[in-house]
C-alpha cells in the first residue's frame, strides 16, 4: 500500500541549484554508467513563485517525491505554511510528440468534472510555461487517501471488504463511461475516425521511438491486432490506464474509491478498451499474476475474479464487451510499448534508485508482448 504521504522520496535540489548528480549505475556488462548529471525535476524557488502567482499558500516551499517508482510521470508533495498540494510533471525532455501531455491531462479531468464525474483530485493550477520547470505541469489539492498496490490498508482485512472494493472499482469505471461525452468541454477531446485504429497507429509509432532492442513479439502482436480490429461501438470517455493502482481509496472507508488518478492516456474512445486493460492488469484470487505485476493484492481471497469483474460491468453498464480477448491483447501490447520507454530511460541512466523497478522491464516487456500474442491468437 502506498499513500500520497509516505511513499518513497527522491532527493531534490535546493533553491538556486541547476543540476543533480546520480549515483553510479552498472548494467552488468562491466561498464558502469557513472556520474550522470541531469536537470532537476523540481526547483523549489520556481515552484514557490508559481504558487504565489496563483494564490496557493505562502512562505517557503518544500517538496518531496511521492508515488511508486517507475519512471513515467513524476508526482511531488508540495508543502508550504500548512498548505499541502500535489504537483505532477512529465519526465525530462526530450519527449515523444504528444506523450506526457500534462496540460491536456489536466484539461480532460476538468472537463470530466464539469460533466458530472467528481472522483478526481481538484486541479487548482496548470502551467504551460516551460521556463518554470522546463516542462508543463499541473497542481492539485492533496487528497489524504491510500493507493492500494502491494499491501492492504486497514479496513480491508476481511473478504467482504475486499470484494466490495473490487465491486466499486468496476462501478467507478461504469461512472466514467456514463459521463456525457457530448458535454461541450468533453466534446473538445473527440476525434473523427476509429479510436482503435488511432491507438494501433500511435503505439506502433511509439514503439519505433521507444524500442531499445529487437522484440519480434511486439511486432507480431501489432500485426495480429491490426488484422482483427473489432466493429466499433459508441464512444465514451476512456481512462486508458484503468487499474486499482491508479485509484485512491478513502482512509476511513477503504472499500470506496475517492479519486481516479493518472489520466495521461485518457480520451474519447471505445469503453471496451478500459475493461480489457483492467483485466490485463488484474491478478485474481487463485489465478496467475498479471504480466506487469501491478497491484498484486487483488490475488488475496475476497477480491472478485476476472469473470466477476466482467459480469458486473456488463450488468451495470448494459454494454457488451466482446471480443474482450482482443482488448486484453491491446492493453498488454500498449503496456509493452510504454514500459519499454521507461526501460530505455533506466538504461540511459535517467532514473534514480527510486525507480529501481524499471529494471524489471528488461524481462516484463517481452512477457507482455508474448502474452498479448497469445491473447489475440
Amino acid at each position: 500500500m502506498a499513500t500520497e504521504d509516505d511513499r518513497r522520496e527522491q532527493p531534490l535540489l535546493r533553491p538556486g541549484a541547476k543540476t543533480v548528480a546520480l549515483s553510479s549505475l552498472s548494467f552488468g556488462d562491466g561498464s558502469p554508467y557513472d556520474r550522470v548529471v541531469l536537470a532537476p525535476l523540481i526547483v523549489e524557488e520556481r515552484v514557490e513563485a508559481f504558487l504565489d502567482a496563483h494564490g496557493l499558500g505562502s512562505g517557503p516551499v518544500t517538496a518531496r517525491r511521492i508515488g511508486d517508482g517507475g519512471g513515467s510521470n513524476f508526482t511531488f508533495l508540495v508543502e508550504r505554511d500548512g498548505e499541502r498540494l500535489v504537483l505532477r510533471r512529465p519526465p525530462r525532455p526530450p519527449l515523444p510528440p504528444s506523450a506526457h501531455d500534462m496540460v491536456r491531462e489536466a484539461r480532460l479531468q476538468q472537463a470530466l468534472r464539469a460533466a458530472g464525474f467528481d472522483r478526481l483530485p481538484e486541479i487548482v493550477a496548470v502551467c504551460d510555461d516551460d521556463t518554470v520547470l522546463g516542462v508543463p505541469f499541473y497542481v492539485t489539492r492533496f487528497l489524504d487517501g491510500c493507493v492500494v498496490t502491494e499491501q492492504l490498508p486497514p479496513g480491508l482485512d476481511d473478504e467482504p471488504a475486499r470484494h466490495a472494493l473490487g465491486a466499486d472499482l468496476v462501478d467507478t469505471l461504469v461512472e466514467i463511461h456514463a459521463a456525457d461525452a457530448s458535454h461541450p468541454r468533453l466534446a473538445a477531446f473527440a476525434r473523427s475516425g476509429s479510436y482503435l485504429e488511432r491507438q494501433l497507429r500511435r503505439f506502433t509509432q511509439l514503439w519505433e521511438i521507444n524500442r531499445t532492442r529487437e522484440l519480434p513479439a511486439v511486432d507480431e502482436a501489432a500485426r495480429l491486432l491490426r488484422a482483427r480490429v473489432p466493429t466499433p461501438v459508441p464512444d465514451t470517455v476512456v481512462h486508458g490506464d484503468y487499474r486499482l493502482g491508479n485509484a485512491m481509496v478513502a482512509r476511513d472507508a477503504p472499500t470506496r474509491i475517492v479519486a481516479v488518478l493518472d489520466w495521461e492516456m485518457g480520451a474519447i474512445g471505445d469503453p471496451r478498451a478500459d475493461v480489457g486493460y483492467l483485466l490485463a492488469m488484474y491478478s485474481e484470487p487463485n489465478g496467475p499474476p498479471s504480466p506487469l505485476g501491478t497491484s498484486p493484492v487483488t490475488a488475496e481471497p475476497g477480491f472478485p475474479t476476472r469473470r466477476e469483474l466482467v459480469e458486473r460491468y456488463v450488468a451495470r453498464s448494459g454494454r457488451d464487451v466482446e471480443p474482450i480477448g482482443w482488448f486484453e491483447a491491446l492493453a498488454l501490447w500498449k503496456a509493452a510499448v510504454f514500459c519499454e520507454a521507461i526501460y530505455g530511460r533506466f538504461i540511459r541512466g535517467e532514473l534514480t534508485s527510486d525507480d529501481a523497478r524499471a529494471a524489471n522491464f528488461e524481462h516484463a516487456v517481452p512477457l507482455l508482448a508474448e502474452t498479448a500474442v497469445a491473447a489475440v491468437s
